[in-house]
């Protein structure tokens, strides 16, 4: 006899469907949706001063989510990177800003910081990550301060006074397609990244230092890797940021924002892309949202409950496995399957 073929399971995942797929269906949206709004006139002058500051923290934490989630390595420097490219980029425009258009003008900007922060995560990582745990926090910890201050103190940066960057000062009509092609840009190399060879290694590094070394696996190499990506991202979502503001000084990406992008990874879920991102667009958007006279006075009270609350839940095993049962994927996949049983017994 013939075994029937058993209905499918709403816990199971299907490949097609759920993670990357999920991922990149779900930013798309969001942004076609806030788009629609924004240059139709329908968002309000909230939102829309919003939008371009969530892009680059979805960057920020995506990005150090490849060292904490990816490597499991606990970054606390990350901010630096950030000014690194922020001053960098905003410098270079500033300096172009007469001679080439935005279109050319901002991406070139957007290399040119991310590249001077990925020489930085080379220096600040060769001797950093022979370092791990507590010890790799402190050092980029320190490493962070160290930036900001020598930041500070350079006259080409504008000092403690900062950088007058209203000459290219864009508002977010003008930038929110750099800041869509930039949170696509590193959410795809995240995905591509931990599905491929040198991810799978990265991940057993994590898992288990000892056993990856011991079949090959240069654990040197791959952790400058990842150092050097991440702040290679950060530096672009610094510079894209830099454009929103018509001043920028040093103390903005001080330590507090490192903490700040690593509560946003924790929150997201460690090594979840699609968690990075909503848990940034929630955080982001929600001490704003609850600028209501009601709640206004309560608004801090009702975030840090939040995060309480959340990080509660995050360490639930059974709102885990909730989650992962009543994903969007696993809710397409189970009503596709049931529209196809649908039709075969109509048409049996």
């Amino acid at each position: 006899m013939k075994k029937q073929k058993q209905a499918p399971i709403l816990g199971k995942k299907r490949r097609g469907l759920t993670g990357n797929m999920v991922t990149l269906l779900m930013v798309a949206v969001l942004y076609i949706v806030v788009a629609v709004m924004i240059y139709s006139g329908a968002a309000s002058r909230q939102m829309t001063s919003m939008v371009i500051s969530i892009s680059c923290y979805i960057v920020m934490a995506v990005s150090l989510n490849l060292v904490v989630g990816l490597l499991g390595e606990l970054s606390l420097g990350h901010a630096g990177f950030v000014s690194v490219g922020l001053f960098t980029g905003c410098l270079v425009s500033l300096a172009t800003v007469d001679v080439l258009p935005l279109v050319v003008r901002l991406p070139f900007s957007m290399i040119v910081g991310g590249l001077a922060a990925a020489v930085v995560g080379l220096v600040v990582g060769l001797p950093a990550l022979r370092l791990k745990g507590d010890y790799l926090a402190i050092v980029t910890l320190g490493c962070g301060e160290i930036i900001k201050t020598v930041i500070t103190n350079l006259n080409v940066t504008g000092g403690a006074k900062g950088l007058n960057t209203g000459a290219i000062y864009s508002d977010t009509k003008t930038l929110l397609p750099y800041a869509v092609v930039a949170v696509f840009l590193v959410v795809l190399v995240m995905m591509n990244l931990k599905n491929s060879r040198h991810g799978r290694a990265i991940m057993a590094i994590r898992d288990n230092r000892i056993a990856a070394e011991s079949n090959g696996v240069d654990v040197t190499y791959y952790k400058l890797m990842v150092f050097i990506l991440a702040a290679f991202f950060a530096g672009m979502a610094g510079t894209l940021y830099g454009h929103t503001l018509a001043n920028i000084k040093p103390a903005m990406f001080d330590y507090n924002a490192s903490i700040e992008i690593l509560v946003l990874v924790v929150l997201g879920g460690m090594g979840s892309i699609r968690g990075s991102v909503i848990a940034t667009i929630i955080l982001r958007a929600l001490p704003e949202l609850l600028r209501v006279d009601w709640v206004s006075d309560y608004r801090m009270l009702a975030y840090s409950v939040l995060l309480i609350v959340i990080m509660l839940l995050n360490s639930s095993p059974k709102f885990a496995e909730l989650k992962g049962r009543w994903s969007i994927g696993n809710l397409i996949y189970f009503l596709g399957n049931r529209k196809k049983q649908k039709e075969a017994e109509n048409n049996g």
